[in-house]
C-alpha cells in the first residue's frame, strides 16, 4: 500500500463536526437515581416530584361486598388470615402498596384473580 494514499474519513469527521453524544437508557436511569438520592438528602430541590394519593380502604367492607368470609378472602387474594383479622379489627393497618392492591380488588377483583391464577 502506498504511504501517500489517504484513507477516507466519514463525512462528519471530514467536515470537522463532532457527533453529539447520545444519552443511553442506562445513563438516564443512573442520572435519575442520583437525583432521587440527592433529593432524599435534601441536597436538590430542583426535582420534579409527582405525589401519589394512596387510598384508604375499608377491608371489611370490600370483603363483605364480595360475600366472602375472612378465610375465603385471605386465601383468594394471598393475605395471611391473621393479618386480615388485624386490619379489620383496627389492630394493624395495611401498608401503602397493600392499600393500592386492596383498592384494585375493591374495583376490579376479577383482574387480580386473573393475575393470581396465571401466576400459579
Amino acid at each position: 500500500m502506498n504511504r501517500n494514499t489517504k484513507t477516507k474519513r466519514p463525512a462528519q469527521k471530514a467536515a470537522g463536526r463532532v457527533p453529539k453524544k447520545r444519552s443511553t437508557v442506562g445513563a438516564s436511569i443512573i442520572k435519575g437515581l442520583e437525583q432521587a438520592v440527592a433529593w432524599t438528602r435534601g441536597e436538590n430541590d430542583d426535582v420534579h416530584v409527582t405525589p401519589v394519593h394512596v387510598p384508604e380502604v375499608d377491608v371489611r367492607e370490600v370483603r363483605t361486598k364480595m360475600g366472602l368470609s375472612q378465610a375465603q378472602f385471605a386465601t383468594k387474594f394471598g393475605f395471611p388470615p391473621a393479618t386480615l383479622r388485624n386490619w379489620e379489627q383496627g389492630r394493624a393497618r395495611p401498608d401503602a402498596p397493600t392499600r393500592v392492591l386492596l383498592a384494585v380488588i375493591a374495583k376490579h377483583p376479577e383482574a387480580v384473580e386473573d393475575v393470581l391464577r396465571k401466576a400459579s
